[in-house]
């Protein structure tokens, strides 16, 4: 792996670059030589303060704007971040030399009920009429399945929300974008679908399915949940460096 190689990260609904967790340091320390880039979302973390788009074209923008000099790219993203990075490849295909896809999924390919399980949208529902702090223990819940319980992990991600609080119109915008999101072109990168079996906020089928449509590889987890980065930060790491070792040209 050279030194020019930038890898993007970008994260999902309503969080911020803080929650890839122990999975950004093992990345650099599998990719020494390699820049590792974790902008946030407008209206997340850092950018708490200003107003999230409510595309996902949006988004793309906001994220490039932060990247200097877009070339030779390689994305990893999850959930929400999975549709930016297919939107990014598409529309900016010089850009972007490939894409880790993680639970992620788009409208027009999966049915409502895939996309978010319909217990997850109830426990979602509930979700918005709790306090932001307890909206943390409520995500948690909802897609880890190895940290649910965890105190400790819980009270890191209530410290993030108090430093840099997501408002509800952004939470708002960011699911009204994902909802929204199809695929307009597809993009021809390299590109490899992980998803976790166990996922209870998105059916894996949707990466299945999403997989097939841009032929790309497939790989799943049988046991972790929604957010795998934080599930399993060594197991995604190693099937990273090994794809992308691969796909390296």
């Amino acid at each position: 792996m050279t030194a020019d190689v930038r890898f993007v990260l970008i994260r999902g609904l309503m969080r911020e670059a803080r929650h890839w967790g122990v999975f950004t340091t093992m990345l650099q320390q599998q990719f020494p030589d390699a820049q590792i880039i974790t902008p946030d979302l407008p209206g997340n973390g850092r950018l708490n303060h200003q107003a999230s788009p409510d595309t996902i074209a949006g988004m793309t923008e906001a994220l490039r704007a932060q990247v200097a000099a877009c070339q030779n790219l390689r994305l990893i993203a999850i959930s929400m971040g999975g549709m930016i990075a297919i939107d990014w490849m598409s529309r900016y295909p010089a850009e972007v030399k490939s894409a880790v896809l993680i639970n992620t999924s788009a409208r027009h390919l999966s049915p409502f009920y895939h996309r978010l399980r319909l217990a997850a949208g109830l426990h979602i529902v509930k979700m918005f009429f709790h306090s932001p702090i307890q909206r943390e223990a409520d995500i948690l819940a909802l897609t880890s399945n190895k940290w649910a319980d965890n105190r400790s992990q819980l009270a890191i991600w209530q410290a993030w929300q108090r430093q840099n609080p997501v408002s509800f119109k952004n939470a708002i915008n960011q699911c009204l974008a994902a909802i929204k999101f199809s695929i307009r072109s597809y993009p021809h990168q390299p590109m490899l679908v992980i998803a976790g079996k166990a996922d209870r906020l998105v059916n894996y089928c949707c990466s299945v399915r999403l997989a097939q449509v841009l032929r790309a590889e497939y790989i799943q987890h049988e046991t972790a949940g929604h957010d795998l980065p934080l599930d399993e930060p060594e197991w995604l790491v190693d099937v990273i460096q090994a794809w992308t070792t691969s796909n390296s040209s």
